[in-house]
């Protein structure tokens, strides 16, 4: 059962104001506006769902699971696989290149924070966001359900942030938004805790091929 010091740490973590740069990346998501694939709240809704089921259920939780019991054991042989596996799973350079900058910035705050372990994975090429989150959430005893699912949250927090500013949405349809779409997370949570290795992997085409153009769009406001 969380404490009330570990919710305190998670809420720290998945904060939108954690200095990690995660407000500059939209993950193919500007471009899907440019292109008028999402125009408004539906298409965004579809959108966003669309990634969370496919990618982050089938890929980011069962391998953050993964990290984070290697994280436990004091296993640094697993949490280096499971963080090539994982950078391995982004299909643009772009994608790749946030994992890293978001999982350095972290690293980099954790170091900061008295999470000495964190130091290598400053300069670590196969570094990423999920892997310091595992450590974070290990270091401050955050159950690990727990942490998973906010995990999720803040990933989704930031995609509805982005598509209020894209679109543009307002307020009120982008907490709509974030009400329909977080009461998919348990479900999800569930499903991506009971993959196996071999179950593990996912492609969303349209976030790819969105990601990749994006590198090319003229004018862009996200890093992603």
């Amino acid at each position: 059962m969380i404490t009330d010091l570990a919710l305190m740490r998670l809420l720290q973590l998945v904060s939108p104001s954690l200095p990690i740069g995660m407000y500059c990346y939209s993950q193919g998501l500007e471009h899907a506006v440019e292109e008028k694939q999402v125009s408004n709240d539906v298409e965004a809704r579809e959108w966003i769902a669309g990634v969370l089921e496919k990618c982050l259920t089938q890929i980011d939780l069962p391998i953050l699971s993964r990290l984070y019991d290697a994280w436990e054991q004091q296993d640094i042989e697993a949490v280096e696989k499971w963080s090539a596996t994982i950078l391995a799973y982004r299909e643009t350079s772009e994608l790749r290149a946030e994992d890293r900058q978001t999982g350095e910035a972290l690293a980099k705050l954790l170091v900061g924070m008295g999470i000495s372990e964190a130091d290598n994975w400053q300069r670590k090429f196969n570094t990423t966001q999920a892997t310091l989150f595992a450590l974070a959430a290990v270091k401050w005893g955050i159950p690990k359900h727990e942490a998973l699912a906010g995990f999720l949250w803040s990933w989704l927090e930031n995609q509805v942030l982005c598509a209020v500013k894209l679109v543009p949405l307002g307020q009120l349809a982008g907490q709509r938004l974030s009400h329909n779409l977080s009461q998919r997370i348990p479900a999800l949570l569930q499903h991506g805790l009971q993959l196996d290795d071999d179950e593990i992997g996912g492609s969303v085409f349209g976030l790819a091929l969105a990601s990749s153009r994006h590198e090319m769009q003229y004018s862009r406001l996200f890093r992603s």
